[in-house]
């Protein structure tokens, strides 16, 4: 193999692994960065700092596993899980497609509602169906790379808008790095917090880097996913500080207002495509990670499951169709929505775990390919906080049930935190004490 990497593979590894960026960076993220910009100002930049942090090495650690195994995700679970894997890996492919097929709808409503910042004479329901026209047209081509290629250009084009924004701000670079590594808890932020970490590090993008990761070597697929997620780290910083402009109460309209006065008359336009841009990118990634993970976990290696079959098509076609239905009806699936906060609540610290256990595992994995001390502390603090955040999301889903909970909520945030560090001590015991014994 290459001792470097050429400009030309960076490049294409970049463009690659922004499909990544793409994924987590959608109206749900603008709308959370922006907001706890209006807010907060800077005081919560280091909640993002962290976020990518965690994204970088979770995404690297499940396409590591694929490059050094040569299985996905799926296949390396069914194989640890060998005597419940047929009910395992359905559990895990429902709910990562559930909870795709629930935020779907918030992703081509973010799409829309950049458009109608554009073309403000088109009707709502017309911007609606071109959204999803084009969504569909790159999903049916079946061709992964393609898409997370030209995805990653649109981010691009999105994080330069949106870094264009933050650069006008008044912000001194002392002030900027003390945002950026020094923890701030303002009063009332543990939700913007929570919230900020929560649509950074999402589980089904796990899988997605499973299944892209393949047949990468392991220098392309680093450099990849570093500059890439790196570059949505960025952009999502940058949205933080266009928030930060909003003098009064948060919405898009003050968000837009703020940007005239600052801008002039034609950042309308680059707050439109932005959040435009926001809206495509997850609203094509979320039906694609549905179908991925249908291949990883369900395919044993079955045609029917290729990028152009039947059940990878029917996958993203019904996550898509789902979303695309209370688009137009206008009917909010608020009963779909909470069950998928408490499913991903649960889902995101499985799937964090597994990594972490499978990244020590000496049978499955070379070596070379094992996680280092260093890498298991870091990953352990990951779980920690995923454990957390699963946990709270848990709560704030049965909290839109039972109201009575919303008032226990402070309380709950600390018995959430000691669970999590109970946990995270005894897993971290259970590790190092296998590297003393090998």
């Amino acid at each position: 193999m290459p001792k470097t990497i050429s400009f030309r593979q960076g490049l294409s590894s970049v463009l690659l692994w922004s499909v990544i960026s793409a994924a987590f960076i959608g109206p749900g993220t603008v709308t959370t960065a922006s907001s706890s910009g209006a807010t907060f100002q800077l005081d919560l930049l280091w909640a993002l700092t962290f976020s990518i942090i965690a994204t970088m090495v979770l995404q690297e650690a499940a396409a590591r596993i694929t490059i050094a195994s040569g299985k996905s995700l799926g296949e390396i679970i069914a194989l640890k899980y060998s005597k419940r894997n047929q009910r395992l890996r359905l559990f895990l492919f429902i709910a990562v497609a559930f909870g795709c097929a629930a935020y779907q709808m918030g992703n081509i409503l973010g799409a829309v509602s950049g458009l109608i910042f554009i073309f403000t004479d088109i009707p709502r329901w017309i911007l609606t169906l071109a959204v999803a026209t084009v969504g569909i047209g790159f999903l049916w081509t079946g061709n992964v790379q393609m898409i997370a290629r030209t995805l990653g250009a649109v981010v691009a084009l999105m994080g330069l808008a949106f870094c264009w924004v933050a650069f006008q701000t008044d912000f001194t670079f002392a002030a900027i790095s003390k945002a950026i590594f020094v923890p701030s808890f303002p009063e009332s932020s543990s939700l913007l917090v929570i919230g900020l970490i929560g649509t950074t590090i999402v589980p089904y993008n796990l899988f997605l880097a499973s299944g892209i990761g393949q047949g990468q070597d392991i220098r392309e697929m680093r450099l990849g996913v570093a500059i890439a997620i790196l570059i949505g780290g960025i952009i999502s910083a940058a949205i933080l500080f266009t928030g930060t402009l909003v003098d009064g109460a948060y919405s898009y309209e003050a968000l837009v207002a703020a940007m005239t006065a600052k801008l002039g008359n034609w950042s309308v336009l680059l707050f439109g495509f932005g959040l435009f841009a926001a809206g495509m990118t997850s609203c094509i990634t979320a039906p694609l990670a549905a179908a991925i993970t249908g291949k990883s976990l369900l395919g044993n290696q079955s045609t029917k499951w290729e990028n152009k079959a039947i059940y990878f098509r029917l996958v993203w076609g019904i996550v898509f169709g789902v979303g695309l239905f209370f688009s137009l009806t206008g009917i909010r699936p608020i009963p779909a929505i909470i069950l998928a906060q408490a499913i991903n609540g649960v889902l995101l610290p499985i799937v964090t775990i597994f990594l972490l256990l499978a990244m020590n595992d000496r049978q499955l994995l070379p070596k070379d390919f094992l996680n280092k001390p260093f890498a298991n502390i870091i990953t352990l603090l990951i779980v920690g906080i995923t454990c957390f955040l699963g946990l709270t999301n848990i709560w704030k889903a049965l909290g839109n049930i039972v109201s009575i909970i919303n008032q226990w909520q402070a309380n709950l945030i600390w018995i959430n935190l000691m669970l999590a560090a109970l946990f995270v001590t005894l897993l971290g015991m259970k590790i190092f004490r296998k590297e003393k014994t090998s």
